[in-house]
C-alpha cells in the first residue's frame, strides 16, 4: 500500500478518537450471586497451555467438591491453534461460548510458528480481538513476594521480602488499538511504521475507578504511571486520575511518577508501590517487571474484567513451546488464575482461598517445577507440571478435610 506522507500527517491530523465507552457507575462490575455450578470457557491455546490447563482443572475441581460446586467446562480455540484449525486466531463459536459462559480461563497462546503469518493470522490478534468484544478493560496482575521462593528471585532477599503490589493496566485502548495503524510506503519508496497513543477521557476514567476502588481494599496508596512531560496523552491521563481520585478516592494517596523512574524503582525499592495504575503499554512492561521480584512468570495470575459479563484469568507467561510435551512447565500461575476466578466472578471466595493455601502449603514441603528449583538445595524436591497439578489438587482435598 502506498500512501504519501502528506496524506499520512493529514489523517493522523484528523484523527477521531474511538467510540467512548459508557461510564460505569460503580468501580468493579457487579456479579451474579454464588451458584452450584457454573459454565467455564477453556482457552488452553498453545504450547504448554494444554498441560497447565489439564493440571489447573484437576485442582479447580477438587475445590470444588469440598463446597459442592461443579463446573461445566467448553473447551474451545484461540490463538495458534485456531489459525491451524480454523483459519482464524479468534473463532466465532470461541467468541459465543465466552459470552454464554460464567468465566473464562485461558493459559497461553503463540509461538515461533505464526511469527511470519500477516498481522490478521498471529495469535496475538485473537488476543487483541477477545478482550476488544468482551471489553476487558481492565486487568489485574498481582506480584506478591512468596516466602517459600524469595532465593529465586533475581534481587536481594532484604529488597523482595514483604513485595505486595497490584498492577491495575488499562487493557483495551492505547497504541495497541489506536488507528490509523500500519506500515506505509511514501512515494520515494521509503516505509513508515505507524501506531497511534490515544486515549479518551471515559477510557481514563473508568480504570482509574478501578484502581482507586482497589487501592481502598489494599493499603489505600495509588501510584499512577505516565510520561506527561513528553506526551499529550498522558497529560490528559494525568489530569483524569486527579480528577477521579478526588471524587472517589478518599483515603487514597495518589502520587504519580514518569514510567522510566517507575521501571528503575520497581527494582530499586519494590516496597515503596501499593497499587500501581497505567495505561496499556506501559503497564504490559511494568506488570512483566514486577513478575520477576518474585522469581518466576511462572506463579503470577491475572484477572481481566469488563464493566459486565465474564472476565478472562489467565497466567501472565507465555506458551513456552521449547518445553512443550516435557512435562517441565509450572501449573501453579494457572492454578492461582482459577483462585482469582473464584474471587472476582464466581463468587466463592472460601475456593479461591483454598486453591491458594493449597499451592503454599505444597510449596513449603518443598516441591518445586524446573523454573523455581533451586538445585543443590536437598529440602526441595523437582516435580513435573502433571505431578505438581496432583500434588494441588491432593493438597486441597486435605486441607478441607
Amino acid at each position: 500500500m502506498k500512501l504519501s506522507l502528506a496524506l499520512l500527517a493529514a489523517c493522523s491530523d484528523a484523527l477521531i478518537a474511538p467510540p467512548a465507552p459508557k461510564p460505569t457507575k460503580t468501580q468493579l462490575r457487579a456479579v451474579a450471586a454464588p451458584q452450584d455450578s457454573y459454565k467455564i470457557t477453556l482457552l488452553p491455546g498453545d504450547g504448554i497451555g494444554p498441560e497447565i490447563t489439564t493440571a489447573t482443572v484437576k485442582a479447580l475441581v477438587a475445590a470444588g467438591k469440598t463446597k459442592g460446586v461443579t463446573f461445566d467446562f467448553d473447551e474451545q480455540l484461540l490463538g495458534g491453534c485456531a489459525i491451524d484449525k480454523e483459519g482464524t486466531p479468534w473463532p466465532d463459536k470461541t467468541l459465543k461460548s465466552c459470552q454464554a459462559a460464567d468465566s473464562i480461563l485461558m493459559a497461553a497462546i503463540g509461538g515461533p510458528k505464526w511469527d511470519g503469518n500477516p498481522r490478521e493470522l498471529r495469535p496475538e490478534t485473537g488476543l487483541l480481538a477477545m478482550r476488544q468484544q468482551l471489553g476487558l478493560f481492565a486487568n489485574l496482575r498481582p506480584a506478591k513476594a512468596i516466602p517459600q521462593l524469595l532465593d529465586a528471585s533475581s534481587l536481594k532477599r532484604e529488597v523482595v521480602e514483604g513485595v505486595d503490589i497490584m498492577v491495575v493496566r488499562e487493557l483495551c485502548g492505547d497504541v495497541y488499538f489506536g488507528k490509523p495503524a500500519g506500515i506505509y510506503t511514501d512515494d520515494a519508496g521509503v516505509r513508515w511504521g505507524q501506531n497511534n497513543m490515544i486515549y479518551s477521557e471515559p477510557e481514563i476514567e473508568r480504570i482509574a475507578r478501578v484502581a482507586m476502588d482497589v487501592a481502598q481494599k489494599r493499603q489505600g496508596r495509588c501510584c499512577s504511571i505516565d510520561k506527561a512531560n513528553v506526551l499529550d496523552v498522558s497529560q490528559l491521563w494525568k489530569d483524569v486520575v486527579i480528577r477521579v481520585h478526588g471524587e472517589c478516592g478518599q483515603g487514597v494517596e495518589l502520587s504519580h511518577m514518569y514510567v522510566d523512574n517507575a521501571a528503575m524503582q520497581l527494582v530499586r525499592w519494590p516496597k515503596q508501590f501499593d497499587t500501581i495504575v497505567c495505561g496499556n503499554i506501559f503497564g504490559d512492561i511494568l506488570s512483566d517487571e514486577a513478575s520477576m521480584l518474585v522469581g518466576s512468570l511462572g506463579m503470577l495470575p491475572s484477572a481481566s474484567l469488563p464493566s459486565e459479563g465474564p472476565g478472562v484469568f489467565e497466567p501472565i507467561h507465555g506458551s513456552a513451546p521449547d518445553i512443550a510435551g516435557t512435562d517441565a512447565a509450572n501449573p501453579l500461575a494457572m492454578i492461582l488464575s482459577a483462585a482469582m476466578m473464584c474471587q472476582y466472578d464466581l463468587l466463592q471466595p472460601d475456593l479461591a482461598k483454598l486453591l491458594e493455601d493449597a499451592v503454599e502449603a505444597v510449596l513449603d514441603a518443598g516441591y518445586r517445577t524446573r523454573d523455581i528449583v533451586n538445585e543443590g538445595n536437598a529440602d526441595e524436591t523437582l516435580v513435573g507440571c502433571k505431578e505438581m497439578g496432583d500434588l494441588v489438587a491432593a493438597k486441597v482435598a486435605e486441607l478441607a478435610a
